[in-house]
This record gives C-alpha cells, sequence and structure tokens, in this order.
C-alpha cells in the first residue's frame, strides 16, 4: 500500500520522542467527503499542536485532490511525525464519487476497505505504538465492539450536529410510537411529539433527511439507525459543538455517551491554539480568491454570500428560481457555483439576459470560494446556506445571519434549529421559488437586520468565548488531549 508522507524531505520515523516516553500516535480516519474531511483534517491539526503523533488515512481520490486544491503538504510539514496515508475504497478510477452514488460508495468500503483496515489495526501496520483511532463515526461498522483483536481504543467523531445526533437516536422511538413513517406530503406539517429535549419543535419536514420515507422498513433509514445504535461501542464520542450552543442536547447525549468531548468550533479553536488567524483551506475544489477583490469594494453588510456546500445538487429550474430571486432581491451577492452543482450540467451554464446583467450590476459568481475569509469579510452581511454543520459552525463564529435551505441528512434539523431555537436566521427548506427567496434575503439583510444582527453577534461572542483558555470546549479539548496521554502511558 502507498504511504503517502508530507513531502519529499518528511523524517521516515513515525514518534517524536518526550522524554523517555514516545508520544501519543493516533490515526485519523474520515468518510470520503469533503465536509467530513475538513473538520477531521482541522482535528488532526489540533492534536499536532498538542504534540501528539498524527497519522491521517484517506482514500487516494481524497487524498489527490486535497493535495491539488489545498495547502495540506506544506501546512503539515511543520509536523515532522505527522502523515498521510491512503487505503483503496474499492471504486474504480473513474468513479465520480458524488453523493448521487453514495450508496455505492459506502457497499464499497463495507466490502472492501473495511476488511483492509481491520486487518491493518490487527497487524500493527500502522506501528505498534499506536495508541487509539479517531474513526468518523460514520464507519463504526468497521470495528466490532466485541472484537478482542483489536486492542486500540476507538473513539468516535460525528461530524453533523449535537442535535441532529439526538433526533438520529430517538428515530426508532418515533417508529415504535407510530409517528414514523411519514404519510406523504400532507404530513410533512406535523408535529412531532414526543422527541425528548425537542418537543414540540420538529415537524416531519424537519426530521433528518432519510426518515422522508412512507415505510419503515427502508434500507437508508435502517442503515442509520443500526449506524447510530452502534455508536454506543465508542471508548468516547467527539463533537464538533459547544456548550452554549448545544447544552441541553448535549445533556441528553451524555446520558448515553458520558465519554463526550464537545471541542468546537474547530476552525476557532485551531485560531486560538495558533494563537493568530489562520486560513485551514482543507478544500477538495480549486479555491478562486478573486471574489475577496470584489468583496473589497462592496459597502460593508451589504453582501448576501450563497452557498450550497460540497455535495449539494439541483435541477436547473431550482438553479434559475435561486438566480432570479437574488437579482430580484436588489442585495449585492456573492454565488459559489460548483461546476457539478446543476444535475446534468458540468461546466458553463446558460443563463438568460436579464440575469446576465443583474449579475454584473450587483453579482459576482464564483466556483469554489474561501469559506472562512468570505464569512468574515465585513461586506458580507447574511449567508444563504445548505445549513451544513461546517458552514453553519463557520456563520455563528463570523455573526452571520443564515437563510437555510437544506437539502440532506442532518441539514434538516440544522435548519430548524437556526431558526427556532438560536434564532439566527430563516428557514426556506423544501422551498424553491423566486419570491421566496427575495423575501427570505431581505428578511434578514433589510426588514429583520438588526434583530438578527443582535442574535448572531451575541452567539459569535459565545463561540469565541468556548475555545478561549477557560471556555467548555477548550477546556474539553485539552481533557481530550490528556486521555489521549494516558491511554499511551498504559500500553
Amino acid at each position: 500500500m502507498l504511504r503517502l508522507g508530507v513531502s519529499q524531505n518528511t523524517p521516515t520515523r513515525l514518534i517524536a520522542m518526550e522524554g523517555e516516553h514516545q508520544a501519543p500516535h493516533v490515526l485519523i480516519f474520515p468518510l470520503p467527503f469533503q465536509g467530513h474531511i475538513n473538520s477531521m483534517l482541522k482535528l488532526a491539526e489540533l492534536l499536532s499542536i498538542a504534540g501528539i503523533t498524527v497519522t491521517f488515512l484517506n482514500t487516494p481520490h481524497s487524498h489527490n485532490q486535497l493535495i491539488h486544491h489545498s495547502d495540506v503538504l506544506s501546512r503539515f510539514s511543520r509536523f515532522p511525525a505527522f502523515r498521510f496515508h491512503t487505503i483503496i475504497d474499492g471504486l474504480p478510477p473513474d468513479h465520480p464519487r458524488t453523493i448521487k452514488f453514495f450508496a455505492q460508495i459506502i457497499s464499497s468500503f463495507d466490502s472492501i476497505t473495511k476488511p483492509i483496515f481491520r486487518n491493518w489495526l490487527v497487524s500493527g501496520h500502522f506501528g505498534s505504538n499506536l495508541t487509539c483511532v479517531v474513526l468518523d463515526a460514520f464507519f463504526k461498522n468497521f470495528v466490532d465492539g466485541n472484537d478482542d483483536e483489536v486492542k486500540q481504543p476507538i473513539f468516535g467523531f460525528r461530524t453533523i450536529s449535537a442535535c441532529c445526533i439526538w433526533a438520529y437516536h430517538c428515530v426508532p422511538h418515533l417508529i415504535d410510537d407510530g409517528q414514523l413513517p411519514i404519510r406523504g406530503e400532507e404530513d410533512m406539517d406535523r408535529m412531532i411529539t414526543n422527541l425528548p429535549g425537542m418537543e414540540n419543535l420538529l415537524r416531519c419536514r424537519d426530521l433528518p433527511g432519510f426518515c422522508r420515507v412512507t415505510d419503515t422498513n427502508d434500507s437508508v433509514l435502517q442503515f442509520n439507525i443500526k449506524q447510530t445504535q452502534r455508536s454506543n461501542q465508542f471508548h468516547a464520542l467527539i463533537l464538533n459543538s459547544f456548550e452554549d450552543l448545544d447544552g441541553p442536547i448535549l445533556s441528553k447525549i451524555r446520558t448515553l455517551w458520558p465519554n463526550l468531548y464537545a471541542i468546537g468550533p474547530l476552525h476557532s479553536l485551531l485560531r486560538t491554539k495558533l494563537s493568530r488567524e489562520t486560513e485551514a483551506l482543507n478544500n477538495l475544489w480549486e479555491v478562486d480568491r478573486t471574489c475577496l477583490a470584489w468583496l473589497d469594494n462592496q459597502p460593508p453588510g451589504s453582501v448576501i454570500y450563497v452557498s450550497f456546500g460540497s455535495i449539494t445538487v439541483m435541477g436547473n429550474e431550482g438553479l434559475m428560481e435561486f438566480w432570479h430571486g437574488l437579482v430580484n432581491s436588489g442585495r449585492n451577492f456573492l454565488w459559489v457555483i460548483r461546476p457539478d452543482l446543476v444535475s446534468g450540467k458540468n461546466g458553463e451554464i446558460e443563463i438568460p439576459a436579464e440575469l446576465e446583467e443583474g449579475t454584473k450590476q450587483r453579482g459576482y459568481v464564483v466556483g469554489w470560494a474561501p469559506q472562512e475569509k468570505v464569512l468574515s469579510h465585513e461586506a458580507v452581511g447574511g449567508f444563504l446556506t445548505h445549513s451544513g454543520w461546517n458552514s453553519t459552525l463557520e456563520s455563528i463564529v463570523a455573526g452571520k445571519p443564515m437563510v437555510c435551505w437544506p437539502y440532506t441528512a442532518d441539514q434538516q434539523v440544522n435548519s430548524r434549529f437556526v431558526s427556532n431555537v438560536w434564532k439566527l436566521g430563516v428557514d426556506m427548506k423544501d422551498l424553491c421559488d423566486r419570491e421566496i427567496v427575495a423575501k427570505m434575503v431581505n428578511e434578514i439583510m433589510v426588514n429583520r437586520k438588526e434583530e438578527f444582527m443582535r442574535t448572531a453577534s451575541e452567539m459569535a461572542n459565545l463561540a469565541r468565548r468556548s475555545v478561549s483558555p477557560g471556555g467548555s470546549s477548550y477546556a474539553d479539548f485539552d481533557r481530550l488531549v490528556n486521555e489521549i496521554r494516558l491511554l499511551s502511558l498504559s500500553q
């Protein structure tokens, strides 16, 4: 198997010595999608800063995209013991590996990647000194909690929100109670009444995306239920969240997973540990930085930033409704349109003349943006988002209100919490109409701007406090590092 070091000059040794003891060695393995890789690479950098040796395991496809479109090789070269390592996903080189083929990807991982990974752990492939594994919690079935041959403790990293994790856990109870399945479109606004900690908050349409089925034996629904149930076998659970945001839900989760580390927002904690502003671009797409110069020429708070993340796909009709809505809103807009955002399209998109003219006057379009930089820019006054968890946290830290248009998985739950619990924006889920788009944009940019900016600013301060010395996430991260060191000493 190919071993990929940080650079050609990287020392081959895997272990940094700490006095008479070897440094702890942690293996990190994410699901091969942008949001998962991004957050788990931030954890890898934080652990490396703390003096822990890290091996980051990725698929060749994701690794090649990462080194081509980001600075990870140079950024991690300052940690001599850090290394990248790859494991095959069992898919042909020309496979698109997009969310559309998610079932194929997972099936291949289960049949091809899983036995290789387990064999590597048992055989000492990563070195006899491996302290523990931080595994994307989506991969819990990769290691059986009763497998005596796997000696390393397995920490689970859930890259989704705490509120969605709790909703995932409660799905079997909703089925037993007869609240699922959903009985069609006319049932979508029915309130879920007995979800502990979320009573009379979530409607059917606010449940995780995989709940949108009319048969509780649906394979995707059952897969997610089993994955969640297996999570209680982890040695510990790591979440990208913080107490002031998710305290009540974290308390619920701790009743099932008491050894829990809430160490988010990770990108903000990384800035604290580095003692400076940083831009960790863990991108699988080519970043267009020209948008920053365009933002420099816009008035403060005048731009709505629009990005639907790395996996959202829409039809051409939906794209046009959003485009008309943005132009008709009268607001300046910066829009990320990935080459594969529109189903069946690849590359340039033909747009009507009036939209092209409106975009020239008030808009700017890029294929991918340096999102943390964009959201922190003073010209940006709001974020039209798919409500992915990384994007939601980045918006919270930047203090920018959100218009939420969720696509899948945890995003439906996130958007409901943004609008109805945290009061940080509005929820536009399941709507794709130009008039609604224009109205929602103006809600956060004009009509209720002061209200949303006030609550967003308050939450941003709480987020920054959580990752500062004495803050809850800062303390939880130090506690995580200490546990890893104790595990190393006990081996």
